[in-house]
């Protein structure tokens, strides 16, 4: 029996016009009538998971910032913030590619250099916003008091063949992993969707077994690995699946998943 439920946002459970599917409302109550639980795990910080299921927030288990982060029924389960010393190194390193934009990823918000934001379209600054709506803009790390749990990397130029090339030689220090076309991700070494997973199922008493996963890019690769019931998205990038038990039917535009969910609990 399936207990756990676990989908990424981007390209999985959102179609392309950052949208839920409609029928998911109605197809996660009759799953936690059922007593399964349902996990949001994605590349996004808390605020900004919440601020769109807001109204079934209760409910959800949240794997956020790439399993940096894993919030349940409101209350954190785990984090593993980046040292301030890695932190002020990986500044180091992203302030010499030119192009990229970087944002500190704290617990309470996201932070990023004013001056270099600024300089940017607006068309820019939206697609950044849209899934860091909690952004301050400061001038010096200094200016920031929280906890990291994430370093996120925008690269209108790609990131797999643009930031990633020049950033994997640290891979023995950080966790890299491309998160996206333009988005590349940096946290502790052995932190990634696929661990969060194996700490939650320890926690809740989960098995492998009884826990499914959908999701379409190279950050959910970890995570298809511990579930028996690992779907990737017919949309999604060829290594991930290349290592997944299944695919969905339909792409993202057209219910993959939530159609998926449906056929096998017979809703």
């Amino acid at each position: 029996m399936i207990k756990l439920i676990i989908t990424d946002m981007d390209g999985t459970l959102l179609n392309n016009y950052d949208e839920i599917d409609p029928e998911f409302w109605e197809i996660e109550k009759k799953l936690s009538e059922k007593g399964v639980i349902f996990s949001i795990a994605s590349g996004r910080p808390y605020y900004n998971l919440v601020k769109k299921f807001e109204k079934i927030k209760d409910n959800l288990l949240f794997i956020c910032e790439n399993g940096s982060l894993a919030i349940y029924k409101g209350k954190e389960l785990f984090s593993n913030p980046i040292s301030i010393e890695n932190i002020k190194m990986i500044n180091e390193i992203c302030n010499k590619i030119p192009g990229i934009i970087t944002l500190f990823c704290g617990k309470k918000s996201a932070y990023t250099y004013k001056d270099l934001f600024l300089a940017n379209t607006l068309e820019t600054q939206n697609e950044i916003r849209k899934y860091y709506n909690n952004l301050q803009l400061v001038d010096t790390l200094e200016d920031i008091n929280d906890q990291f749990v994430k370093i996120a990397i925008y690269d209108p130029k790609g990131s797999e063949n643009n930031s990633y090339q020049i950033l994997k030689k640290y891979s023995n220090q950080f966790q890299i992993v491309v998160s996206g076309k333009v988005w590349l991700d940096l946290s502790n070494i052995g932190t990634n969707k696929g661990i969060a997973i194996l700490k939650i199922q320890e926690k809740l008493s989960i098995s492998y077994n009884e826990t499914m996963a959908f999701g379409d890019y190279l950050n959910d690769y970890e995570m298809m690995k511990n579930v028996k019931y690992s779907y990737a998205m017919k949309n999604a990038h060829p290594d991930l699946i290349s290592i997944s038990n299944f695919i969905t039917k339909e792409d993202n535009d057209h219910g993959g998943g939530t159609n998926t969910i449906k056929e096998i609990f017979n809703l």
